[in-house]
């Protein structure tokens, strides 16, 4: 049985280039230049890169990439994009939960929820962390983003799920204060005009949660930020107000 992250990614290459926040990419590849000191000859490893935005915005700068996916469909639109431009990337049809790369880069970077926190279970979401743990050399660094769960939270169940309704994100929102999981009916078109109704199921987490699941997996450091789309920065300080996190690991 499909889950519903693979339903959503299959046939929808298209409509995400598309997407508002796809907009921030430079920016954000800007900002992981610079926690690897522009370092031409770093290995960087794209977990769930889906179309490969950051992939190919990372190549054109002159960096050596693999990125990986679970969604067949997205990966081959990312290959189209590079071949297109010339762009040699390593494109991998890939479940991060179950990585083969020992020791392989410098850099893996996660971004816009990239696998981590999609996941059906705790432990799944867990494994990626670890497998991206196992990717990297020594003096490694992890960058990710996830969902922030300071900010339902911090704001009323009632409101955070009125904000998701205005969006146009979703049709039902429930929010689990047991479990910081948000279970939502998402509407939405693939690519080729059909309609899908998509259970979408996602774990929200505190700062405190992640530092730890991320010393757990190994890593020797962790900073948490503020999340802004396009403007990734170390000096933004993590609010109730953030709707994501930014996470910086170091191995």
């Amino acid at each position: 049985m499909k889950q519903w992250y693979e339903d959503l990614f299959q046939d929808f290459a298209e409509k995400y280039d598309k997407e508002r926040f796809t907009s921030g990419t430079p920016g954000e590849v800007d900002f992981i230049e610079k926690e690897i000191s522009f370092n031409k000859v770093a290995a960087i490893l794209d977990i769930g890169c889906g179309t490969g935005r950051h992939s190919l915005e990372l190549a054109r700068r002159g960096y050596r990439v693999t990125g990986i996916d679970l969604s067949g469909s997205m990966i081959s639109r990312a290959r189209v994009i590079a071949e297109k431009e010339n762009l040699e990337i390593d494109f991998q049809v890939k479940d991060a939960r179950h990585l083969n790369f020992v020791e392989s880069f410098d850099l893996a970077i996660m971004l816009c929820e990239g696998a981590f926190p999609l996941m059906e279970t705790d432990e799944m979401n867990y494994s990626i962390l670890q497998n991206a743990f196992i990717s990297l050399r020594s003096g490694g660094k992890l960058v990710f983003t996830t969902l922030n769960g300071l900010f339902p939270l911090y704001h009323s169940v009632k409101e955070f799920v009125n904000k998701g309704e205005s969006q146009g994100q979703s049709s039902i929102n429930t929010f689990d204060l047991m479990t910081f999981r948000d279970h939502s009916v998402y509407e939405t078109e693939d690519d080729h005009g059909n309609k899908k109704i998509l259970n979408c199921n996602e774990r929200y987490y505190v700062p405190s949660e992640i530092s730890w699941l991320l010393k757990s997996a190994g890593f020797r450091n962790s900073e948490i930020y503020g999340c802004r789309l396009g403007a990734f920065s170390r000096n933004d300080v993590l609010s109730t107000d953030d709707f994501e996190m930014l996470v910086v690991a170091a191995k």
